[in-house]
């Protein structure tokens, strides 16, 4: 895997279930009948929101914004999870599927509250630096 600062946030736990909370979906709903493709989509991409938030907000570098985006990571989960409500009592998904992604849907809800009340703690404190202090070597740039 490539590292650097900006990809920190691969190494969180909430950005790696929602990716698996994206994957689960999207193998619920990707065979979804023709009459159904529009309510299929929205739920992929409700639930493919939910980690790109969690990137964007903290490549943004700055507490306020991240904290933001961690909201709407919260709000597009909160779409997600509803519509899951919906398809069940419709019968459009099966309760065995529901369970499964209402649980790992749960447990990144849980782990997204966490984090966000972690930085907000952080920001309390005074212990969040809202720049990225980069070093580069300008050997990287030189022409061979």
């Amino acid at each position: 895997m490539r590292k650097n600062k900006n990809r920190g946030y691969q190494k969180l736990r909430v950005w790696n279930d929602a990716i698996d909370y994206y994957v689960l979906t999207w193998n619920t709903f990707r065979n979804f009948p023709y009459e159904l493709k529009r309510i299929a989509s929205q739920a992929i991409a409700s639930s493919d929101s939910v980690h790109r938030n969690i990137a964007e907000g903290y490549c943004r570098r700055s507490i306020h914004e991240y904290l933001n985006f961690l909201n709407f990571a919260l709000g597009s989960l909160g779409e997600s999870v509803s519509g899951l409500s919906a398809y069940r009592k419709s019968k459009q998904i099966k309760e065995e599927e529901f369970e499964k992604l209402d649980g790992l849907a749960y447990k990144l809800e849980n782990g997204l509250l966490k984090l966000v009340e972690s930085l907000e703690q952080k920001r309390e404190r005074g212990e969040w630096t809202d720049h990225l202090m980069i070093k580069e070597s300008n050997a990287i740039y030189r022409s061979k």
